[in-house]
């Protein structure tokens, strides 16, 4: 019974983080943007004391249940586990192996060191939940895509508007190689072993472990009813059972109640067992280990908060190109670049929710798979703070809309040499119409005789919106792009 309630919890939040980071639309936000705030890390980045508490105590009163029921990394190494069970001789295939100990506290450490030295960017590559957002974003959010523009293209047939097409496109070769390789790695090590992944590499895993160790309620043998068949510790996927002495490594066990199940004598039994850790894994090294481990992630959240396009007619128009910026230009809401970068941990939420098509992950090696701003495609637009509403990192905090049509998060900067009122004398001024704020004058260039007209941004009023890069015609750069800024303001 206890393996079926955590099964069905576990779909829920599954299907529920999965639609969360596949809905385009940004409508599923109000009911499940919560699946997103409660995972561990981006709990402890942003700083918010109350469910990082409430999931650590979750964890001393009932094990690693978060692991088996709201980590959707965990879930979805169990789908792949659970596939390769169910080929012929494949069950009950596990056996009981020793904790790594080295290796598991060496990787949290190294996790701790890179959010401390900023390396954010590294840290997310193990962090369970971005690692997952990346994987939906860059792998299967295309293949969503396609079925939805197909949708649409029957129901247009049908003389109904229920779906609507949208565009697909390649947003970081970078992003796709990394959620590729993770998904790789990922399946692999759970298809050979089940928990691999989480007992030996993932950094929430650890933590939780240690906490796991001291467990009010856990999985506990009565060796008066055990026969030893092993039947418990051959279907155990975190590998942590061994019936050579009757014993659990808590620190491992993610509470899936599969041995429970399994044992047909009742030796197994889900219960209270008391305060302090069980005898075989009550040491002073893994208590400390803890102590260090989850002080040093909250002290680094501290050190933290420091297709081919044509015109109207058949003529082929080139795509633009991302300009070089020498400061990235981040969302409103961010504060500052070294602020977002030290929160993000590109798990690619904002950008799945962007309806505007401005967020893309970086491909500078300083901020990989990082979102950051570009116009090709669209423009920020005022009235729009959607990736301040989804963000669960702290990455980009909640801002009003009201609010958002003030901060300036970057300045546009005028290139004469791409401009066609410069250097062919054509009459243009799309980016001073289009600039929201008023931002761009048009005035008479001295150097150009017959009355040419050129832009004249004024610094302070722009807010780097990027309505101007985006409608120039300039191509294959824009004659006018906005360079980012490294502390945010209001004007």
């Amino acid at each position: 019974m206890l393996r079926k309630i955590r099964i069905f919890i576990a779909t829920l939040f599954f299907i529920s983080i999965t639609a969360l980071l596949l809905d385009f639309t940004g409508v599923l936000h109000q009911w499940l943007g919560w699946t997103a705030k409660i995972q561990l890390i981006p709990a402890i980045l942003s700083l918010n004391v109350a469910i990082t508490v409430a999931l650590l105590l979750a964890t001393f009163i009932f094990g690693r249940v978060y692991c088996s029921t709201v980590c959707p990394l965990g879930i979805m190494q169990d789908i792949v586990s659970n596939l390769s069970g169910r080929r012929k001789g494949k069950r009950n295939r596990f056996s009981f192996t020793k904790e790594k100990r080295w290796l598991r506290y060496g990787v949290a450490l190294l996790f701790v060191i890179m959010l401390v030295t900023g390396l954010t960017w590294v840290a997310a590559l193990i962090e369970p939940y971005s690692a997952y957002g990346r994987m939906v974003n860059s792998l299967l959010s295309p293949l969503y895509l396609w079925a939805n523009n197909l949708l649409a293209y029957i129901a247009e047939r049908a003389d109904s508007y229920a779906f609507y097409s949208v565009d697909v496109w390649l947003r970081s070769a970078a992003a796709v190689a990394v959620s590729a390789v993770t998904f790789i790695t990922v399946s692999l090590l759970a298809w050979r072993g089940g928990r691999t992944w989480c007992n030996t590499v993932c950094p929430v895993g650890t933590l939780l472990g240690a906490v796991s160790r001291y467990s009010l309620l856990r999985p506990t043998i009565d060796s008066s009813k055990c026969a030893g068949c092993r039947l418990c510790e051959r279907s155990c996927k975190s590998s942590c059972i061994n019936i050579e002495d009757k014993s659990i490594d808590y620190s491992r066990c993610v509470a899936c109640m599969d041995c429970i199940d399994k044992c047909k004598r009742g030796a197994i039994e889900y219960k209270y067992a008391g305060f302090g850790a069980a005898k075989e894994n009550a040491t002073d090294k893994s208590r400390r280990s803890f102590l260090a481990v989850s002080g040093a992630m909250v002290g680094s959240s501290l050190m933290a908060q420091e297709g081919k396009i044509v015109d109207g007619g058949l003529a082929a128009i080139e795509e633009k190109k991302i300009p070089k910026r020498s400061t990235p230009v981040v969302p409103a809401g961010a504060g500052s670049l070294a602020s977002f970068t030290q929160h993000c941990t590109s798990c690619q939420l904002c950008v799945s929710k962007c309806p505007n098509d401005v967020l893309r992950p970086s491909q500078n090696i300083e901020r990989l798979m990082q979102p950051e701003m570009s116009f090709e495609r669209g423009f920020c637009r005022p009235a729009c703070n959607q990736c301040s509403q989804v963000c669960p990192n702290g990455a980009i905090k909640p801002i009003e809309k009201a609010m958002k049509s003030a901060i300036k998060v970057g300045t546009a900067v005028w290139v004469a040499d791409n401009c066609i009122a410069y250097s062919d004398g054509v009459r243009c001024g799309n980016c001073a119409r289009h600039c929201p704020n008023g931002a761009i004058k048009m005035v008479e260039c001295k150097d150009k005789p017959g009355g040419a007209r050129i832009p004249v941004v004024d610094a302070e009023r722009c807010l780097g919106c990027g309505a101007c890069e985006y409608v120039c015609p300039s191509r294959p750069f824009s004659a006018i792009f906005v360079e980012g800024i490294e502390e945010h303001r209001t004007i």
